[in-house]
């Protein structure tokens, strides 16, 4: 007979068995580091940051950051070069939510990607620096018959005046930030400073690993997320939940964004608060 203890460490060998399979399907891409004030901004090239789905595709197959492959229409796919492209499948200014479901979903909604943009930002197996790399993309996009399929708008970054005044610009017409990529730069599938996101705030992501039960108020429901960072330290989100998210709080296994403003000196976010549950990654 099957002890409670022995299914919940059953249940947690499977969730690990999921972790790791689509850790092993990801496609191992360049990701961002945050850009802090002073940083020198020369041979940077900026372009906006697409709040949407970081896509992948292969050259025969989109996939997602997570390793999930992306069941689009074929017409929607179907101009896409051989050759991998790195990007963002987007549905606009402040259409996050429904960017994730129509990414997500097993059966293409037609309607749905006809509203969908691939922001293409970079070729990742060309070879070539990323000022190569983004000649070489305007001259492969855009393509005539495939309007969806976009080249992201890409300027040299100036001084760090004219990089705030963008980055007030875009956020005031519902843009979620910049992104600067260094101009000499190699597409290093890992998180490194040649790629800087550019933010009114500072963001990031964790797992779920835990459900803290509320107290007062919240007694009788959850009272914060325990939550582990990728580089395995832990803390408690309580903030930013609402009602109805602490009644049915995120699974364990899924990820979350959270904000916070700058770390203490352990290396944990300090005044940490929920901001949605990020659907796109694998749980």
């Amino acid at each position: 007979m099957l002890t409670r203890r022995s299914l919940l460490l059953a249940g947690l060998g499977a969730l690990a068995a999921r972790v790791a399979a689509a850790r092993e399907a990801a496609p191992a891409l360049m990701l961002a580091e945050v850009y802090r004030p002073g940083m020198p901004l020369a041979d940077y090239w900026v372009s906006e940051k697409y709040d949407g789905v970081r896509g992948y595709w292969d050259g025969q197959q989109l996939w997602t950051r997570g390793g999930e492959p992306v069941v689009a229409p074929a017409w929607f796919t179907a101009k896409l070069p051989k050759q991998p492209l790195d990007g963002e499948l987007w549905a606009g200014r402040g259409q996050f939510a429904l960017a994730v479901s129509t990414v997500r979903s097993q059966t293409p909604n037609d309607t749905a990607w006809h509203s969908m943009r691939f922001m293409v930002f970079d070729m990742p197996s060309h070879g070539g620096d990323f000022t190569s790399r983004l000649a070489a993309l305007r001259k492969l996009l855009p393509i005539t018959d495939a309007p969806w399929i976009v080249p992201v708008p890409q300027e040299r970054a100036t001084t760090h005046v004219e990089l705030h005044a963008l980055l007030d610009k875009t956020v005031k017409m519902g843009g979620e930030g910049l992104m600067l990529h260094r101009g000499a730069s190699l597409y290093r599938p890992e998180r490194n400073s040649d790629l800087l996101k550019v933010k009114l705030h500072d963001d990031a992501e964790a797992r779920v690993v835990g459900h803290v039960p509320g107290k007062g108020r919240h007694g009788g429901r959850l009272g914060a997320l325990l939550v582990e960072t990728p580089d395995g330290k832990r803390f408690k989100l309580g903030s930013g939940l609402t009602d109805a998210e602490r009644e049915t709080p995120p699974a364990i296994g899924s990820w979350v964004t959270y904000r916070f403003n700058g770390t203490n000196p352990g290396g944990l976010p300090r005044f940490a608060r929920f901001v949605r549950v990020r659907l796109d990654l694998p749980s």
